[in-house]
């Protein structure tokens, strides 16, 4: 985990090489491990440390997330390319996702960053 400092907040940037979100539980677990461990509410992860199924919106996994990290007060950007998610329903959750509070969807670490610090 690397820190991302800010001038009011700081990011907890997660380095990960495998999926360490499975399903709401373990994303709840590990957000919720983050926020234990650093105090922080804003965290970066990488769209490859998230199971594949939750980006497929017919398993409402990502739904289920969404009111947890609500729920929570925990804010999420999660980078990666989303270019392969062409689907009228995929576009309009990212795009409504992304005038939220809580999860973005972003294609770099400075978006993130952009994102987390507003």
């Amino acid at each position: 985990m690397e820190i991302v400092k800010l001038q009011n907040e700081a990011i907890a940037r997660i380095i990960s090489d495998e999926v360490i979100v499975k399903d709401t539980q373990t994303l709840l677990d590990f957000v919720m491990s983050v926020q234990y461990e650093t105090g922080y509410r804003n965290i970066i992860v990488d769209k490859t440390n998230i199971l594949e199924a939750f980006f497929d919106l017919k398993t409402k996994l990502l739904g289920e997330a969404f009111q947890k990290l609500v729920t929570y007060q925990l804010r999420l950007a999660i980078v990666g390319d989303y270019s392969s998610y062409v689907s009228k329903s995929w576009q309009d959750c990212m795009f409504e996702s992304n005038k939220g509070n809580n999860v973005y969807f972003v294609a770099t670490e400075r978006e993130a960053v952009e994102k987390l610090q507003s």
